[in-house]
């Protein structure tokens, strides 16, 4: 089923250890045992860098309840400790975050009107992607990107990294 209305595009992670050398199949064969029809999310971006796609980027996916008819979810590999899968971690790769930038500075164009979101803003209870997507948007500088919330300069960035600025 096509989405009618892109509002979200949701970073997630995949809660797994560094080690884990998992992709879009893996979280497939996961989301199968849950008992869904397929992969929830549109893209995953593995630990090398390599993007796999999982459902269709205009279809219908699952991967925020209450917010699946109107988000984009992509899901970077890994965010967990190594010693425990339950605690979360920025353990993402250099890889991993230049193949983030430019699927993102794509999904902006396809999507222009979408709000950028980690998961945890769309759901209190989760911490993932375990990072935090406000400061990484600021300091990618995605093209494109419009923020929703009025931090678009470098007097905002500044201010995330508690640095002097110009008023």
């Amino acid at each position: 089923m096509a989405r009618q209305e892109t509002k979200y595009i949701v970073i997630h992670c995949s809660q797994t250890r560094p080690s884990q050398n998992w992709g879009a199949k893996e979280i497939d064969r996961v989301h199968r045992e849950f008992g869904w029809l397929k992969i929830g999310y549109g893209k995953v971006i593995k630990r090398d860098g390599t993007v796999e796609q999982g459902r269709g980027d205009d279809e219908v996916q699952a991967h925020v309840a209450g917010y699946n008819h109107t988000a984009f979810g992509l899901c970077l590999i890994g965010g967990a400790t190594e010693e425990d899968w339950r605690v979360g971690e920025d353990n993402f790769t250099s890889e991993q975050f230049e193949s983030l930038k430019k699927v993102l500075e794509e999904l902006v164009i396809k999507y222009p009107d979408a709000r950028i979101v980690g998961h945890y803003e769309l759901d209190e209870k989760k911490t993932c992607p375990n990072i935090s997507v406000r400061e990484y948007l600021l300091n990618e500088d995605i093209k494109n990107y419009k923020f929703q919330d009025g931090l678009t300069d470098d007097a905002d960035l500044a201010e995330l990294n508690d640095e002097p600025h110009d008023e």
